[in-house]
């Protein structure tokens, strides 16, 4: 796993988002056959993208941020900074849309 990946817990969660750095949620479950799927994408981004960090939040583990940012399905993608939602993606998609959506961020 790459060194820019975090991954992300109810306490963790808001001191993560909050940094300068941009950061890229994925709110992700186990059970969830679309998360496995953009899992190693996520993993090669973060490889690739030094400057981006990436988190990873088990909804069923930790379901208030889900809930505080309204996540409704996942995988859901959200891009932070400063605390701030910049970027929403909503369901897998692939590498080059994933990096077409963050190119201001990377």
């Amino acid at each position: 796993m790459a060194e820019n990946i975090v991954t992300l817990n109810d306490g963790t969660f808001n001191d993560a988002i909050s940094a300068d750095t941009p950061i890229l949620v994925d709110f992700w479950a186990e059970w969830c056959g679309p998360c496995r799927v953009i899992a190693p994408v996520l993993e090669e981004i973060a490889g690739e993208h030094a400057g981006l960090t990436i988190g990873k939040l088990n909804v069923d583990h930790n379901p208030m941020p889900a809930a505080q940012h309204d996540v409704m399905s996942i995988p859901t993608l959200i891009l932070f900074q400063d605390g701030v939602e910049k970027k929403r993606i909503v369901g897998a998609a692939p590498k080059h849309r994933l990096l077409q959506e963050l190119a201001e961020f990377l």
